[in-house]
């Protein structure tokens, strides 16, 4: 962060305010992967909350073990320890769950209209700016702990990406014109309705959380080319069903429940 010790004073304050969650903070300079190190922390018994942030990662990773381009001092790279008494069918969840927390405070923040594309990355002006991570870890055939992983494209310029990215990343200094964001009070916004949302779910179950994903999505409504190892397939984003799946609308109006893959807005 900019500023490590706003963060610090963020913590605090969530810790004196009614939070359910104990966990601690790590504020880290260089690290290969801040999931690596959540999951190191989670496995020696770190309480839910537990939140990893590093100022930029050499092997930051994506989902399907792609590479996630973290520079140092540019971006929030985070990753949080979660303990839900969930069975592993539900998890994916909690991916659309980080989503909405994350969109709610990029939003709230910054200004920008950051939309959701199922399942997991952030948009703005039709390029990515958030990618979420959510990986499980079992014991004894049961969830045992999951961390999420948030990596946002915060301060990058586009001289910042390779040019393999160009096109396809933004930032929200580049959405908002060349005005730079406080990675301190982001990061702190994200963490704490990241824990409001959790709590939420954990009350109320995942119809709320559903209400909010749709009204966020960049997804549904529109036409979508959808990439499975069992072939491709087009149709219409309806909706999520009850597990956090995309309801899929073909041109015979079938409907199929996609639990996992690769989607590409027409």
């Amino acid at each position: 962060m900019s500023n490590y010790e706003t963060l610090r004073l963020s913590q605090l304050k969530r810790n004196s305010s009614a939070s359910n969650w104990s966990g601690g903070m790590q504020l880290l300079e260089t690290v290969v992967s801040t999931q690596e190190e959540a999951k190191r922390l989670a496995e020696s018994g770190a309480p839910e909350g537990t939140a990893v942030f590093a100022e930029e990662q050499t092997g930051g990773r994506g989902r399907m073990g792609r590479k996630w381009h973290s520079p140092r001092g540019k971006g929030i790279w985070m990753s949080v320890v979660l303990r839900p008494k969930l069975p592993l069918l539900l998890t994916p969840q909690l991916t659309l769950l980080a989503g909405v927390a994350v969109c709610t405070a990029i939003r709230r923040v910054t200004g920008v209209e950051a939309g959701i594309k199922w399942p997991n990355d952030l948009l703005a002006g039709g390029r990515k700016i958030c990618g979420i991570l959510l990986e499980s870890s079992l014991r004894e055939g049961g969830l045992h702990y999951c961390i999420a992983g948030i990596g946002i494209a915060v301060n990058l310029t586009e001289d910042d990406y390779p040019d393999y990215l160009r096109g396809v990343g933004t930032s929200l200094l580049i959405q908002r014109g060349g005005i730079p964001v406080d990675r301190s009070e982001l990061a702190g916004e994200v963490l704490a309705e990241l824990e409001y949302q959790y709590n939420l779910y954990m009350e109320q179950g995942f119809k709320p959380i559903r209400e909010l994903w749709e009204s966020m999505s960049v997804t549904l409504g529109r036409q979508i080319v959808l990439n499975t190892p069992q072939g491709r397939s087009e149709g219409t984003a309806v909706g999520l069903d009850d597990n956090g799946g995309l309801l899929l609308k073909d041109d015979s109006g079938h409907i199929t429940n996609v639990c996992s893959g690769e989607i590409e807005i027409i």
